[in-house]
């Protein structure tokens, strides 16, 4: 999904014009915020109830989830639908006043994605509950690639393109992968009597408010710098801050990947009462994420204007000096999604949530301060938000270690192992080539 979206936007920069890629970006921020709220409010619950849910309980909870998510996704769709022209003239300035129709009609239309991706979500979770991944993939890379491959053709056939378009062949995208997502989970699929039971929908609703709220809250963390910038220096900062954001969100990917297969075994882990190896998985799933990511990060600290020119262009270098700072942003976030991660599977989501409330709140104040007061433009939506994520670090590891005895430099004894590790695979995969 990353890379997908990495290389779509690398192409889109190139397509669009800059100010015109501001405005795709305030309304992808926005959109992301939504649909991961609705996935934080039913994925954690559902996977957790389902991965050790009795026979009798396992179709309820199914069902339970289809009903939470339709009226969740309705109250959605008609917010946002209404709401439109006030969130496009709230979002931009009087400079990018020509745009507010375009942003609003992509609002609007993308209430028609939140029902096109429910199938394609229930069914992924089902199969994560059971620990079934090749469906979740495909599905995702269905999903995906069809957006991508538009956006390919247009590169190359030098196509003019419209926002409305690329929101459509999103929809078409997502009718893929729900698709796919149907064929590979309905073996999971398993409801011995279709009758809603409002207690599951309750007790998923319970445990959901507070994932859903850390998810909302998570994206603001991660998105409110940027709608910051569009509000008070306009679509052209916002879009150059994106494409270092883009390169930044790269380490996403083993981080989300880890705490996909942590979650379930950690529930199972918790359901045994069995705190310390809930702190091996931490401190061993974030050193193997940080395995992964910190050579990433110092090629990107090194070679910053090299690596916008290949996510952007030219016209994006500006970009380049920012890039040095939200980099280091991967530094901290591993130890940021495990540790939601391990609350939400223990059944402790709303001391998540108030973590990250926090977090949202500090990294309101910061960037209004860096962006409107002292007025630094991208590089005081840096400034913000990497403060924000030190201040967040020290405050989750300090809950952390009272929990489970976690100790955070332990993550990072963990790494010269995994490459040790991964060098044995290797050097075993060359012995069998020869």
């Amino acid at each position: 999904m990353f890379v997908f979206g990495f290389l779509g936007f690398a192409l889109l920069a190139r397509i669009l014009p800059p100010r015109e890629m501001g405005i795709w970006v305030i309304f992808m921020t926005t959109a992301a915020m939504v649909e991961v709220s609705i996935v934080g409010l039913l994925q954690n619950a559902m996977v957790k109830y389902l991965s050790i849910a009795s026979k009798k309980d396992y179709g309820r909870i199914i069902l339970a989830t289809m009903t939470l998510y339709l009226i969740v996704a309705t109250a959605f769709a008609a917010v946002l639908f209404f709401s439109a022209p006030f969130l496009a003239d709230f979002l931009t300035t009087e400079g990018d006043a020509i745009y507010r129709p375009q942003l609003a009609q992509l609002f609007q239309l993308f209430c028609v994605l939140l029902f096109v991706l429910i199938p394609c979500y229930l069914f992924n979770f089902i199969q994560q509950a059971n620990l079934s991944f090749v469906g979740i993939f495909w599905s995702n890379f269905g999903r995906k690639v069809t957006f991508f491959t538009y956006v390919l053709i247009a590169f190359f056939a030098s196509w003019e393109l419209e926002l409305a378009t690329l929101l459509k062949m999103q929809i078409l995208g997502a009718t893929l992968g729900s698709l796919i997502a149907w064929y590979y989970g309905k073996k999971f699929f398993i409801i011995q009597e279709y009758k809603i039971d409002w207690a599951w929908v309750k007790e998923l609703f319970r445990f959901g408010k507070f994932t859903f709220g850390t998810n909302l809250s998570t994206m603001l963390y991660k998105g409110i710098d940027k709608l910051m910038l569009a509000r008070y220096a306009g679509s052209v900062a916002a879009g150059l801050y994106d494409a270092a954001i883009k390169v930044t969100n790269l380490v996403d990917v083993p981080a989300m990947t880890v705490a996909s297969v942590v979650f379930p075994q950690s529930s199972i882990q918790s359901d045994k009462d069995d705190p310390a190896r809930i702190k091996a998985l931490y401190e061993q799933s974030v050193g193997a994420i940080l395995a992964i990511i910190l050579p990433f990060i110092l090629v990107v600290f090194l070679i910053p204007e090299f690596t916008i020119w290949v996510v952007a262009g030219d016209e994006y270098l500006a970009a380049a000096p920012v890039l040095r700072l939200t980099i280091l942003y991967g530094v901290f976030l591993p130890f940021a999604i495990q540790f939601g991660t391990i609350l939400d599977s223990i059944g402790r989501p709303k001391i998540n949530f108030i973590f990250t409330l926090i977090g949202v709140i500090t990294n309101v104040t910061l960037n209004y301060i860096f962006i409107k007061v002292l007025n630094l433009g991208i590089y005081g939506a840096a400034y913000g938000t990497l403060l924000t994520y030190g201040i967040s670090f020290a405050l989750y590891q300090i809950v952390l270690r009272r929990m489970f005895g976690v100790n955070a430099l332990m993550a990072f004894t963990h790494i010269p192992g995994f490459y040790r590790q991964g060098w044995d695979i290797l050097n075993g995969f060359l012995k069998k080539k020869k």
